[in-house]
């Protein structure tokens, strides 16, 4: 597959260049863990829709150990799948998503990547990272703070700030944590414009979610004892049984998205690297 070339993106409305580190070239699988990318290749991955009304694949390259995850149709998004599939187990990823771009991970998610559990990383103004999402079944959100970004006058973000404790897209839908942290401890953690490490574990048939950020607990949710809207845990395991696929996401913008170009910048990517798997 051709690779990208390293480029500006944007942060706010300016466009800085900035100089993308490759993957660390003495990274190992940690103990009991196995790789799911091999650094060169899209081997063992494959790209798919947000929805047939918008039959975009993306753009899903690799370069120098990552990979880079695009639009490839302004305002269209589309998921990158594993071809296997997982029941329990504990993921380890590294993540660098521009600002803004609207990103995250699947899990337990249906070959199509539109179905499943997502670990939130809405990089993005009111984002929030490290909570989850019920993604088609339910549609309910668990986080427990947003952030948004502080500016200089030309547009360029400063620094991650707290946001407001809830955003107006997000409705009524959002549920409590049983576990998470406070907006401090996450603008503590996270490292802005770097590269920051996640570790996810799901287990259960309808799993108990947890989530780590630079070695930092930040979220955990039981979802088989979850209250929300439009939320059944069994309906959701029949639908997606115990097992699922892995996916990553570049989030759809188009001209009804009520937060637009605050939600993926035009030109932003999210780049991916050092993925490893452990089952449980």
């Amino acid at each position: 597959m051709e690779t990208v070339t390293r480029r500006g993106f944007l942060i706010g409305s300016a466009a800085l260049t900035v100089a993308i580190s490759p993957a660390r070239g003495g990274d190992r699988a940690p103990s009991g863990f196995h790789s799911l990318f091999d650094g060169k290749t899209l081997d063992g991955w494959k790209p798919h829709p947000r929805s047939l009304q918008q039959p975009s694949l993306g753009k899903w390259t690799v370069e120098d150990g990552m990979i880079i995850g695009a639009q490839e149709t302004p305002g269209v998004g589309s998921y990158l799948v594993t071809e296997d599939t997982f029941a329990d187990f504990e993921l380890e990823i590294e993540a660098r998503p521009d600002w803004p771009a609207d990103t995250g991970v699947l899990v337990r998610t249906n070959a199509q990547g539109n179905l499943g559990f997502q670990v939130l990383i809405d990089h993005r103004p009111h984002g929030g990272i490290g909570g989850y999402y019920g993604n088609g079944i339910g549609n309910w959100h668990a986080w427990a703070y947003s952030f948004t970004a502080e500016k200089d006058k030309d547009g360029r973000v400063v620094r991650l700030i707290p946001g407001p404790p809830q955003e107006p897209t997000r409705g009524n839908y959002t549920v409590p944590l049983d576990f998470a942290v406070p907006v401090e401890t996450f603008l503590r953690v996270w490292k802005p414009g770097d590269w920051n490490r996640f570790r996810i574990r799901c287990v259960g048939a309808v799993p108990h979610l947890t989530t780590w950020i630079n070695g930092e607990n930040i979220a955990e949710l039981d979802t088989a004892k979850m209250k929300a809207p439009g939320w059944d845990p069994q309906a959701a395991l029949e639908k997606l049984g115990h097992s699922g696929h892995i996916a990553l996401e570049v989030h759809s913008n188009g001209p009804k998205d009520p937060l637009g170009k605050d939600r993926w910048a035009a030109g932003a990517v999210c780049r991916w690297r050092n993925i490893y798997i452990k089952v449980l």
